[in-house]
């Protein structure tokens, strides 16, 4: 006959193993996210970037409208960080929102990261590169379907590759 204190220590001891594994395994993605994120010093991403592109990615800016060379590109092709090089949007994901920034209706898996922006008076989200941290541009709930967002991006903190998507 199983006593009382057998099964609470059962099952303490089943709390404490599905713990350990919820840690290791969010440890190890943690530790891969980090091998994997890419730093400089102020110094050196002026000096990786274009002013155009620091100004962006670093602090934030924005690009006139209508300006960027990836406005109208339609070719199959992924389009990467300026900064990193990190995937972020497939071509297949493209399309003419008339803003005059190239946008997305959905990023790349394990791309981007969201974060509240509340400048200018505006409450809007942020999306920024997840392996560098570099300002890519904002999402905004008026897209197509099928996720309803669009991701308006600043075409100078992208880069461009031809190819399958």
């Amino acid at each position: 006959m199983t006593t009382r204190r057998e099964v609470l220590s059962a099952g303490a001891c089943l709390v404490a193993m599905a713990s350990a594994g919820r840690l290791l395994s969010g440890g190890t993605a943690q530790a891969a996210a980090a091998a994997d994120h890419v730093t400089h010093t102020d110094a050196e991403w002026k000096s990786l970037l274009t002013a155009d592109q620091y100004a962006v990615l670093r602090h934030e800016g924005t690009e006139r409208p209508f300006t960027s060379a990836l406005l109208h590109e339609e070719r199959a092709g992924t389009f990467a960080c300026a900064g990193c090089d990190l995937p972020l949007f497939s071509s297949k994901t493209k399309f003419d929102s008339g803003t005059g920034w190239p946008s997305f209706w959905a990023p790349l898996d394990n791309a981007v990261v969201e974060k509240e922006d509340n400048s200018y008076g505006m409450a809007r989200t942020a999306v920024m590169c997840r392996r560098c941290d570099g300002h890519l541009g904002h999402v905004f709930n008026d897209g197509p379907q099928p996720t309803g967002l669009r991701y308006c991006m600043n075409g100078v903190a992208l880069k461009f590759a031809a190819g399958a998507a």
